[in-house]
């Protein structure tokens, strides 16, 4: 017998079995024991070898497209190395922490994908859905006033910073560059709202002895004269720097009295962010 079904002899074989099955039980087991045996050179005719080929490169297409594209993260941990500062991530903000960082539900491929109108994709809207199902992410290049936390006090100008990014990003689809992951289990990633934060007042340039991120110099020399102007007009948090002197305290001063700056600055345990 041939194979595959469309070689000459298929039909020709199924027919003689077909004859044979309408006769005596012995004659039908003659016509089995002496039919041919499979024909292996089938496999190698190139109407058999093109359709394989383009069946498994295809498949093997769709993984690769698949991985690289619409693989879905569930939370910073599991972006791999290779990720970070070649791709963006693409999701929907689920809830903003301090004035520096927030959580996306990570949508690969967006609505084309299916996103949003396919039954089986679809962003979860409790905070029980969305546990440990979110990619939690540091804005690169600014330290923003901290909120009140396990007891300590808000800093100045911290809930100005909390409002207007949430209302700047909140059920926002956005697109993120991202960077590295930070000992807090987040990863360090950048939108021009780190600019437009740094160009209200409503946060500080990074500080860090090491580990600073920015997303390279042209950006941190952007994000610095953008801090620069606002200190000289007096905007947001710096609005009462001249004044106050040596009093006047950054977020990441007051991070550092309160405990809770890098290992690197007081060599304290880094504590859970929010």
């Amino acid at each position: 017998m041939r194979w595959p079904p469309w070689s000459s002899e298929s039909s020709d074989d199924q027919k003689k079995q077909s004859e044979s099955s309408l006769g005596s039980w012995s004659s039908h087991a003659t016509s089995t024991n002496n039919s041919s045996p499979l024909d292996w050179t089938a496999f190698t005719e190139a109407r058999t070898i093109l359709p394989t080929l383009l069946l498994t490169s295809g498949i093997l297409f769709a993984v690769r497209v698949h991985r690289s594209y619409l693989r879905r993260f569930p939370d910073a941990a599991s972006i791999s190395p290779s990720f970070l500062r070649r791709r963006t991530v693409f999701g929907q903000v689920t809830s903003v922490g301090d004035g520096d960082n927030f959580r996306i539900y990570h949508t690969p491929g967006g609505r084309l994908a299916g996103w949003g109108w396919l039954p089986w994709k679809k962003v979860p809207s409790t905070k029980k859905e969305l546990k440990d199902k979110t990619i939690h992410i540091r804005l690169a290049g600014v330290d923003a006033p901290e909120l009140a936390h396990f007891g300590r006090p808000e800093q100045p100008f911290a809930r100005d910073a909390h409002v207007w990014l949430t209302s700047y990003l909140l059920n926002r689809r956005i697109r993120a560059s991202v960077w590295r992951q930070d000992q807090y289990q987040r990863v360090v990633g950048s939108r021009d709202v780190s600019y437009e934060m740094l160009k209200r007042g409503l946060a500080t340039v990074y500080e860090a002895k090491v580990g600073a991120e920015f997303g390279g110099e042209a950006m941190e020399q952007k994000y610095r004269r953008a801090e620069w102007w606002a200190k000289k007009r007096a905007k947001g948090l710096w609005k009462d720097y001249r004044r106050v002197g040596s009093d006047w305290e950054s977020p990441r001063e007051y991070k550092i009295r309160m405990g809770m700056g890098d290992p690197q600055d007081n060599g304290a345990k880094p504590k859970s962010k929010s």
